[in-house]
């Protein structure tokens, strides 16, 4: 049964980590495109690599956040916590949404 399930657990990895790296070429080529440049295959293939490997890592720490907080579903608040060092897309537009919360509370 335990084979079974590793099995399982490897395949749905292998689709995962495929479809990562479909993605993850798709954004190169797209890039590459809009800078008037290209990524070789063998650029993009580490790229795609790195990205899963990042992935796994946001999604493991996700799940310590919160279990530390003793939930059992990922909040924004989690997601927020993860992009702390970060000067991401996602701070930015997380800061944007609070300061719009707070200006709309204001109004009411």
């Amino acid at each position: 049964m335990e084979a079974a399930e590793g099995e399982e657990g490897l395949l749905l990895t292998q689709r995962l980590r495929a479809a990562v790296h479909y993605m993850a070429c798709g954004l190169c080529q797209e890039v590459a495109e809009d800078k008037g440049m290209e990524f070789s295959k063998q650029a993009m293939a580490p790229i795609a690599e790195i990205t899963f490997r990042q992935c796994k890592n946001f999604a493991k720490d996700l799940e310590m956040f919160t279990r530390h907080a003793k939930q059992s579903t990922i909040t924004t608040e989690d997601v927020k916590l993860l992009a702390r060092r970060s000067s991401s897309y996602i701070t930015q537009k997380s800061d944007e949404i609070t300061s719009s919360d707070h200006i709309h509370r204001g109004k009411k």
